[in-house]
């Protein structure tokens, strides 16, 4: 691991180091989960992105996911 120092709000820290103290860990470690969790959730917009336009570039044809029709399982039957 390496140090790095950061300029963050007073109010944030505040609140960083309640949570920290809520959970039983500390400031450091708070912030790595926090910082990965970010990082997780934007790849994961950047993916649902890339999706979006590869669906608006190649649109579905109409009848391409009738297969799977009868193997959705909805929870009403």
């Amino acid at each position: 691991m390496i140090t790095v120092q950061m300029t963050i709000d007073e109010d944030l820290v505040k609140e960083v180091d309640q949570m920290s103290k809520q959970l039983h860990t500390n400031r450091s470690a708070f912030t790595r989960k926090a910082l990965r969790m970010a990082l997780t959730r934007l790849r994961i917009e950047q993916l649902e992105q890339k999706h979006r336009k590869g669906y608006q570039k190649t649109p579905p044809a109409a009848d391409e996911f009738s297969a799977w029709e009868t193997e959705q399982a909805w929870g009403d039957e």
